[in-house]
């Protein structure tokens, strides 16, 4: 598998106030455990995850019910599964809240150093083919292009959209939705300990 070089730096560090748990920005490089994250209460879980699902809280609120979690593995199993029991619309949601590839519109930390690392945020001749090529996507299948970026250069995610453009919609929509569940194993893959 590829080497994680994307910059995701953003831990969130828990700490115990008054009987209740806060989650705030840690200023090291802490990992989690799967027990320490087991541990957590519902509303500590879900920051300690944030921006695992690209702003959808509600993966984490509801993977939180499976636990313990003995693994990172089985934390992403239970965050996937969680993603796809939900309905419809609330996976349609999830797709919607992906920037598009190269956009120039603010993105989250883990997108931004995703894309950053695949050359998407830096202007190049195919800038505009990739934002065309954006646009037809999203007219024809209702919500942006999503894949995995990381290990990928510009012409490989060039080359997979226009092939996309191509797919059913529900395949396409199941791809979408297989993409996020593996761009949040190598989110949480940063973030959390194997065992």
């Amino acid at each position: 598998m590829a080497s994680f070089y994307y910059g995701y730096n953003r831990m969130v560090m828990i700490r115990r106030v008054g009987g209740r748990e806060d989650a705030m920005d840690s200023p090291d490089n802490r990992r989690w455990t799967p027990a320490d994250l087991s541990a957590l209460e519902r509303d500590a879980f879900v920051a300690a995850l944030d921006g695992v699902f690209e702003q959808t809280a509600w993966v984490a609120e509801r993977a939180w019910e499976q636990r313990p979690f003995s693994t990172r593995f089985a934390l992403w199993q239970a965050l996937v599964s969680a993603m796809l029991a939900a309905s419809h619309e609330e996976q349609l949601a999830l797709i919607r809240a992906h920037p598009e590839l190269g956009t120039r519109a603010p993105l989250s930390a883990a997108s931004g150093g995703e894309q950053q690392a695949a050359g998407l945020r830096q202007e190049s001749a195919d800038t505009a083919r990739l934002a065309e090529l954006n646009a037809h996507y999203r007219a024809r299948f209702g919500h942006p292009f999503i894949v995995a970026v990381a290990g990928l250069g510009r012409e490989e995610i060039l080359a997979q959209l226009e092939q996309r453009l191509h797919d059913p919609p529900q395949q396409e929509f199941a791809r979408c939705l297989g993409e996020i569940g593996r761009i949040a194993a190598l989110r949480l893959a940063q973030r959390v300990s194997s065992a």
